[in-house]
C-alpha cells in the first residue's frame, strides 16, 4: 500500500482532487486528521489493511472507537477488518473516535478507503512474486556478552524497498515489553541491535515481530516473526540437592548393595556439556578399608566390600563431588558430605558370664526369686538384637521353675513357681539357655549359649499333707442310716503316717454323713438319694479339714460316689398334650427315668384301666422307640379334655402311672387351640359354648334383672300409706326436679320386709322421694302441692334410681338403665319370697289406681 499522492502514482490529478475534497470534509467535520488507505475491492475478515498514527492527533487517548462495525482499531493504530467486505463503490469512509475519559476530551480521525485500480493491484502482485528477503532469519545472542554495545545482530530487509520507501520496526518482549529496550532496529536500514548483556537462565529466547511499512502507513509485507535465541554459557555451578546426605546400610551386607543416591542440578542449558554431570567420592573416613563406590552418572552409592561390621565402625563419612562438562578438568564442580550409618544385625549371641551356678531354696516355697544370671552381647544395646530371652532346657519337667528377663538389666531371673518337696528330691539340676529376641543371623554353628544351675532343696518342718486332694468312696443310694465307709486320709510328709491326725467336716451340703475325728471314716446320717438336685454326675462332695498335733492343717475333698438303685419308675414329664383333630389323630408321649441307664429304657407303655371307664375303647398306644409311644384316639371323640392314665415300666419292672391330660381341639396348630374346658374323666364329653350362646345367656340374665327391679319398685310404691288428698286435687301437678339441694319430701317405708330380721338389725326398703340429686346421675320426682307420689322410670344412660336397704347402717344400690346394664347388689331373697310379697300389693295398687281414675 502507499499513501495518497505518492510520487509517480498514476492518476495524480484525481488524487489531488480527492485530497481537496477530504480537506473540505475535515473542516466541516472538525476532524483532527484524515487518512486515506488503498485497499482491494474484496477484503477478508480479520485482515490487516493499514495503520493510522493516532498519537499525532491525540497522545493521551485511552478510549478508541470505530464508527463502522466492520473495522477494528487497535491501540497502535492498526486497522483490521472484523467481517468480509466487498467495496461496491470506489470510496468508503469511517471515523475513529479518540477520547480521554478523565478530562472528557474527544477527537476524531477520518479514514477514507479507496479501492485500488487494476494497474496498482498488478504492481503489488509483481512485487509479491519477486520478494526474496522478507523471511524469518536465524538469530542468536551470546549469553553474558561483553559487547561492545549496541551489539549488531542481524539485518532485516524487504524486497519491496526497491519500489517503496520502507520503514522497519519491531515489537515484542525485549522491545516494548519487559525487558524493555533490550533490542532495537534501525528504521531505514533494518539493522537489529542488542543493547546490553542477557542471562539465558532468565530469558532463553525472545519472540519478536518485525514490520515493513511505507511512510504513509501502507504495509506491503506481512508481519515477520523473528526469534532471537540466547546462546548458553557455562556460568552456573552444579549444586547438590542437599548439603549433607544421610544413608543407612546393614552390616555384613553383600557387595553391590545400594546405600543411597545423590543428585545435583545445573541451571545451564539442558542436554549440553554445560549440564552433563559426573559424580565421584573424593574422601572416606575412616579411610581403610574402602567399602563404598559411586556410579559416575547416576550418583548411586553401593558397597564395594562385605566387611562392614557395626561393632568395628558404626558410621562412615564421605566427601563427594559433582562436576559438569562431563567431568573434564575445566568443568565447574561442587562438593557435599555424606554420612552412612551401619545398621546393627544380630550377629552376636548373648553369652553367660559363668558356665555354672549354685543356689538353694526351702521346700514348699513358691513365687520366690532364687537366682540372677548375667549375659554379655556385643550388639546394639536396648535393641531386639541385644535383649536376651532365657529358657530352661532340662531339669524342669515338673514345672517347678520359671526364668524371665529383667528388662532393665537384661539379666535372667530364676523363680520357683511350684513348691518343691524335700522328701521327694533334695537337689535339682537345671540347664538354661539364652537367645536374643531377634533371630540370629551370624555365622556361628551354635545358635544358643547354655549354663548349668544346681538348686539345693532345704528341708522344712511341715504340716499334714492332703494327697491326693480329692479322694473317693462308693456308697449305694438309699443305704441304711449308719452305713460306714472308709473316708479321707491325710499323711505326715516326713513320716508318711496318718497317726495323730484329726479330721473334721468343713462342708456337707445335705448333712448326709458324719466323719470320724480320729480315722476319717464316714457314716451315713441320712438316706442318700442319687437323684437329688444337688448331685452332679452321681457324686456327692464333702470338704474335710485335717489337723496335726501342732495345729497345722490341710484341706481335701471326699467324693462319695452314689451307686444307683432302681428306685424310680419312668415318668412322663409333659402332663398335657394337644391333638388338633382336623390335622392329626395322635400325640407323642415321651418318658424319662432319673435312674442310671442300666435301670432305664427300653420302656413299656400301657393304658391303666379305671373302673367304669371306656379308656380302651377311646384310646390306643403304639410304641415308637425305647423311650416314646404314640397315643391315638378311636371312635371319633368329641372336642374336649380327657384324662388318660398311662403306665410306663422300665427294663427291670419298675413302673409308674402318669395321668396325662389330652385336649382334643378344633385347631391347626397347638397355639391355635383356645378351647375353654373343665377337667373331665375319660368317659365324659367336654361341652363347648360358642360366643353367641354366651352372649344370649348374658342378655337373658340382664332382662331378668330388669323385670326384678321393676317389681321391687312397684312393691315399694304399694307399701306407702295413702295420704289424705286435699280438696284442690285438680290443681296438683307432678313436676320433675333436678335441683342439687336435698329434697324436703322423703318417704321411708319400713313395712316392706320388717318381718325378716338378721340378728338384731332390721331390713327395709327406703324409697327416696322429693329432690333428685343430679350431681351423681340420679333422678327422683318432687311432689308439688300435694301428696300424690309417682316413681318415674329411667330416661337415659347414666341416670340411676336408688333402692336403699337399711341393714345395719349399710346401703345397697340397685343401678338400672346404665347403657342397657342392670346390676343388683346384696339381694338375699329368693324368688318365692319376692312373689309372695309383691302379688298382694300389686293387686291393692291396681285397685287404688282404678279408684283414683274413677273419681
Amino acid at each position: 500500500m502507499a499513501a495518497a499522492g505518492h510520487a509517480g502514482f498514476p492518476g495524480g490529478a484525481l488524487c489531488r482532487q480527492l485530497l481537496l475534497t477530504l480537506a473540505i470534509l475535515t473542516a466541516a467535520c472538525d476532524a483532527c486528521k484524515t487518512v486515506t488507505l488503498h485497499v482491494p475491492s474484496k477484503l477478508d475478515a480479520e485482515k490487516f489493511i493499514g495503520r493510522v498514527n493516532l498519537k499525532e492527533c491525540f497522545k493521551s487517548a485511552n478510549a478508541i472507537h470505530s464508527s463502522d462495525p466492520d473495522f477494528q482499531i487497535l491501540e497502535d493504530g492498526s486497522v483490521y477488518t472484523t467481517n468480509a467486505i466487498l467495496l461496491s463503490s470506489e470510496k468508503r469512509t469511517f471515523t475513529i473516535s479518540l477520547a480521554n475519559t478523565e478530562n472528557q476530551e474527544e477527537k476524531t480521525v477520518l479514514v477514507l478507503l479507496e479501492r485500488q485500480t487494476k494497474k496498482r493491484h498488478s504492481q503489488e502482485k509483481v512485487l509479491r512474486r519477486s520478494k526474496r528477503r522478507w523471511a524469518p532469519i536465524p538469530c542468536s545472542v551470546p549469553e553474558n556478552s561483553l559487547g561492545p554495545f549496541p551489539l549488531f545482530l542481524q539485518q532485516i530487509q524487504s524486497d519491496t524497498a526497491q519500489n517503496y520507501t520502507i520503514y522497519y520496526s519491531i515489537r515484542g518482549p525485549g522491545v516494548d515489553r519487559e525487558p524493555l529496550n533490550l533490542f532495537y532496529v534501525e528504521r531505514d536500514t533494518g539493522n537489529l541491535f542488542c543493547t546490553r548483556p542477557v542471562d539465558r537462565e532468565q530469558y532463553e529466547s525472545f519472540e519478536l515481530v518485525a514490520f515493513a511499512t511505507t511512510p504513509d502507513g501502507y504495509t506491503p509485507e506481512l508481519p515477520l516473526p523473528l526469534v532471537i535465541r540466547i546462546e548458553d554459557e557455562n556460568d552456573n555451578y552444579p549444586i547438590f540437592t542437599e548439603t549433607t546426605y544421610i544413608f543407612a546400610v546393614s552390616e555384613n551386607c553383600r557387595i553391590g548393595t545400594t546405600v543411597g543416591q545423590v543428585c545435583a542440578t545445573d541451571k545451564d542449558e539442558p542436554d549440553t556439556l554445560h549440564t552433563r554431570l559426573k559424580y565421584s567420592i573424593i574422601e572416606q573416613l575412616p579411610a581403610s578399608p574402602v567399602v563404598f563406590s559411586m556410579h559416575p552418572t547416576t550418583g548411586v552409592i553401593t558397597t564395594s566390600s562385605s566387611q562392614l561390621d557395626r561393632e568395628v565402625f558404626d558410621k562412615y563419612q564421605l566427601k563427594i563431588k559433582v562436576q559438569d562438562m562431563d567431568g573434564q578438568y575445566f568443568g565447574l564442580q561442587t562438593t557435599s558430605a555424606c554420612v552412612i550409618n551401619i545398621v546393627d544385625v544380630n550377629d552376636n549371641l548373648p553369652t553367660f558370664t559363668r558356665s555354672s551356678y549354685v543356689t538353694s531354696v526351702e521346700e514348699n516355697r513358691i513365687d520366690v526369686e532364687i537366682l540372677r544370671v548375667t549375659v554379655e552381647d556385643k550388639d546394639l544395646i536396648n535393641t531386639a538384637n541385644w535383649r536376651a530371652n532365657f529358657t530352661i532346657l532340662k531339669g524342669n519337667e515338673n514345672g517347678n521353675f520359671k526364668i524371665v528377663t529383667d528388662p532393665k538389666t537384661n539379666e535372667g531371673v530364676l523363680c520357683v513357681v511350684k513348691p518343691l518337696n524335700y522328701e521327694e528330691k533334695q537337689q535339682v539340676t537345671l540347664q538354661i539357655g539364652a537367645v536374643n529376641e531377634a533371630p540370629y543371623s551370624g555365622s556361628s554353628r551354635s545358635a544358643m549359649n547354655t549354663a548349668t544351675v544346681t538348686v539345693n532343696v532345704q528341708n522344712q518342718d511341715e504340716g499334714p499333707e492332703c494327697s491326693p486332694a480329692v479322694q473317693t468312696v462308693r456308697i449305694k443310694e438309699n443305704a441304711p442310716v449308719g452305713t460306714q465307709s472308709s473316708g479321707y486320709k491325710a499323711y505326715d510328709p516326713d513320716t508318711r503316717s496318718s497317726s495323730g491326725i484329726r479330721y473334721k467336716k468343713l462342708n456337707d451340703p445335705q448333712g448326709w454323713v458324719t466323719i470320724n475325728e480320729n480315722s476319717g471314716s464316714v457314716t451315713t446320717f441320712r438316706s442318700l438319694d442319687r437323684e437329688a438336685e444337688t448331685i452332679r454326675n452321681g457324686m456327692y462332695n464333702v470338704t474335710v479339714l485335717a489337723t496335726d498335733k501342732d495345729g497345722r492343717t490341710c484341706t481335701g475333698i471326699l467324693g462319695i460316689i452314689l451307686e444307683d438303685v432302681n428306685d424310680n419308675g419312668p415318668s412322663i414329664p409333659k402332663r398335657q398334650v394337644i391333638i388338633c383333630k382336623p390335622v392329626m389323630s395322635s400325640a407323642e408321649i415321651v418318658a424319662v427315668d432319673p435312674d442310671e441307664p442300666i435301670h432305664g429304657p427300653p420302656f413299656d407303655f400301657s393304658l391303666e384301666q379305671v373302673p367304669n371307664s371306656d379308656i380302651y375303647r377311646m384310646w390306643r398306644l403304639t410304641k415308637i422307640n425305647d423311650t416314646a409311644a404314640r397315643l391315638s384316639y378311636q371312635n371319633d371323640p368329641q372336642f374336649g379334655q380327657y384324662t388318660v392314665p398311662i403306665r410306663v415300666t422300665d427294663r427291670l419292672g419298675q413302673s409308674l402311672v402318669t395321668q396325662v391330660n389330652v385336649v382334643v381341639c378344633d385347631c391347626v396348630t397347638e397355639n391355635d387351640c383356645n378351647l375353654r374346658i373343665s377337667p373331665q374323666t375319660g368317659n365324659n364329653r367336654g361341652i363347648m359354648l360358642g360366643k353367641w350362646a354366651i352372649l344370649a345367656i348374658l342378655l337373658g340374665i340382664a332382662l331378668l334383672f330388669c323385670i326384678l327391679f321393676t317389681l321391687v319398685c312397684g312393691a315399694s310404691g304399694a307399701a306407702k300409706k295413702p295420704k289424705v288428698f286435699p280438696d284442690d286435687l285438680a290443681q296438683q301437678n307432678l313436676i320433675v326436679s333436678n335441683t342439687e339441694a336435698p329434697g324436703d319430701d322423703r318417704v321411708c317405708s319400713t313395712n316392706g320386709f320388717s318381718a325378716h330380721t338378721v340378728g338384731s338389725s332390721a331390713q327395709g326398703i327406703c324409697g327416696t322421694m322429693g329432690s333428685g340429686v343430679k350431681g351423681r346421675g340420679q333422678e327422683t320426682i318432687e311432689m308439688v302441692k300435694g301428696g300424690h307420689q309417682t316413681l318415674e322410670s329411667c330416661r337415659g344412660a347414666g341416670q340411676h334410681h336408688t333402692l336403699e336397704s337399711c341393714k345395719g347402717g349399710g346401703q345397697h344400690t340397685l343401678d338400672s338403665c346404665r347403657g342397657g346394664q342392670v346390676e343388683v347388689e346384696n339381694c338375699k331373697y329368693a324368688h318365692s319370697e319376692w312373689y309372695s310379697f309383691t302379688q298382694p300389693r300389686l293387686g291393692e295398687e291396681s285397685i287404688r289406681g282404678h279408684t283414683l281414675i274413677k273419681n
